[in-house]
């Protein structure tokens, strides 16, 4: 059901975790509590009604979820015998129907709270620092996979570009017509990466070539394949799906 590939779990060190389980519980039962209490108010017959309490929870579930967010705890890393093989195709579209990217005519844009906005080609993309990653990617629709991404740390563009990183959003449009946006936090990760390359090889078509966002804190459909272009701003630009209902922080 999601256009992009999905992402993964974000699994708390021990330090902590008793505590970080009862706060997260507690949230979870407070949303519950509050569903109730905004649906209790209102006509559940009253389709616009509902939705807009529907609306109002998820606003405050992504607060809390960007509350109980840490940037520097890291999401768990798998030794390479723990790839998934074959790593799955996801999209909402068949296999077949994967948009084919000219490598060489591309050009990433980048537009917003950016001081150096030239555009990129491949080239210039494949000659920054890389780091790689083995991390399960999850999907909101039940599955899960261990995958190895290689690319640039996305805080290390972002400085690199001169975008401004008290900002609060970054969001991405892609050449399926696909869009996404993360906070400015998760942007400045250091496992969210610009991957260009998928189990040492070039990033294949059905996996986001020529690149795509491996941000292994959060759900898959907010690791967009096929960027074209990057933008930072202070207004929440949504997303395809995030515009359809689904949950806009989307960690895990």
């Amino acid at each position: 059901m999601t256009k992009k590939s999905m992402g993964s779990s974000f699994e708390p060190h021990r330090s902590g975790a008793i505590a970080n389980l009862e706060r997260r519980l507690f949230l979870r039962q407070g949303l519950s509590l509050g569903a109730l209490a905004l649906l209790a108010g209102c006509d559940v017959t009253d389709g616009e009604s509902a939705q807009r309490a529907l609306q109002a929870m998820s606003r405050w579930n992504d607060a809390a979820q960007g509350w109980l967010f840490n940037p520097a705890r890291l999401a768990p890393e798998f030794p390479e015998n723990r790839i998934t093989t074959p790593f799955p195709f996801n999209a909402f579209y068949s296999e077949d129907e994967v948009i084919d990217v000219d490598g060489g005519r591309y050009k990433l844009e980048l537009s917003g709270m950016i001081a150096e906005r030239k555009p990129w080609t491949l080239p210039e993309l494949y000659a920054l620092p890389q780091v790689s990653q083995v991390t399960r990617h999850i999907c909101v629709e039940g599955w899960s996979a261990i995958g190895k991404w290689s690319g640039v740390r996305f805080s290390e563009f972002l400085k690199r570009v001169g975008a401004d990183l008290s900002a609060k959003f970054v969001g991405f449009k892609c050449s399926d017509d696909y869009s996404t946006s993360i906070d400015m936090a998760t942007a400045l990760h250091p496992q969210t990466i610009l991957a260009f390359r998928f189990a040492d090889q070039i990033l294949p078509p059905k996996y986001g070539f020529p690149m795509k966002l491996r941000i292994p804190t959060k759900l898959g459909f907010k690791n967009p394949k096929h960027i074209a272009a990057i933008f930072v701003t202070n207004s929440n630009p949504g997303g395809y799906w995030e515009d359809k209902g689904y949950n806009w922080f989307s960690g895990s």
